[in-house]
């Protein structure tokens, strides 16, 4: 059996998506099983055990682990989530799972100048302690959470950033939902370190060219300083302090560091990934 944590997120929904794809049964683990229940598709329904589970007690992730060989574990980003993690992990080796598939990030180290990446090699090297097999997914930025941008494209014509003309890695989610359904279905792929991209690095400056052009009307790229950044995530966007800092740490970083895609996941799947210029034409609505 297959335990999803974090079965409701954005990786955790696209690994359920997969599996099912797959014909392959699962445990969804989420703090609100009901919710869950109700956004089951047919197909997904007679092959998706949902259960609740609270990252916060130990005694509610061994109760939900039981049974259960593999686990994948991705947690949304968060001042607790290095505590949540390993709280998880030890209850996942006290359950007996075998083998754990674990979201990480780029730059995943302990010098890192995102404060997230810290964390996950935080919990990388505890996973590593733990002696139990696994596996670390380290996908680069989010399609999906370009749809942020949206009312700000739809409304004023702007794509706001700190990210000057640096191209950044993006990746599909249902991509990185693939390529961990593959992880867990394929021993072969066991024991690895995959960094997920799509098939090209793009900046803003260039997002906002593409959607000029697919929506007919100018998008302007305005790149702001760090601080403007921060402080209109934080009064306009109404984001927490500690994400506003995240989003500016993870441009700055692509600012300082050049990325180059991968070829990970068109070697994983063996198909080219899912790329942005489709994303965006999928998503258009959302920009409009």
């Amino acid at each position: 059996m297959i335990a999803i944590m974090g079965a409701s997120g954005t990786t955790g929904g696209a690994l359920l998506h997969s599996l099912t794809a797959l014909g392959v049964p699962s445990r969804a683990l989420t703090r609100d099983p009901d919710r869950l229940r109700t956004h089951l598709g047919d197909a997904a329904r007679p092959l998706v055990d949902v259960l609740p589970a609270d990252a916060a007690d130990t005694d509610s992730l061994r109760a939900a682990f039981k049974g259960a060989r593999q686990l994948f574990l991705a947690m949304a980003n968060g001042p607790a989530q290095v505590e949540f993690e390993t709280r998880a992990i030890d209850a996942a080796a006290d359950a007996g799972v075998e083998h754990i598939v674990k979201i990480s990030a780029p730059a995943a180290e302990p010098n890192s100048p995102v404060a997230v990446s810290r964390g996950h090699h935080a919990v990388e090297e505890h996973l590593r302690a733990s002696g139990l097999a696994h596996t670390v997914l380290r996908p680069y930025a989010f399609m999906q959470n370009l749809l942020l941008l949206g009312p700000a494209v739809a409304a004023q014509g702007v794509v706001l950033g700190a990210m000057r003309d640096a191209p950044c890695n993006w990746v599909d989610c249902r991509d990185i939902g693939d390529v961990a359904a593959a992880v867990l279905t394929r021993p072969e792929l066991v024991g690895g370190t995959y960094a997920l991209t799509g098939s090209e690095a793009v900046g803003y400056g260039d997002l906002a060219e593409t959607l000029t052009h697919l929506l007919g009307r100018r998008v302007r790229y305005v790149d702001l300083a760090p601080h403007e950044l921060r402080d209109s995530l934080i009064q306009r966007a109404q984001l927490p302090s500690w994400l506003a800092e995240h989003v500016v740490e993870i441009q700055q970083l692509a600012v300082s560091r050049t990325e180059s895609p991968t070829e990970t996941v068109a070697r994983v799947l063996g198909r080219a990934p899912r790329t942005l210029d489709a994303f965006l034409r999928e998503h258009l609505a959302r920009f409009r």
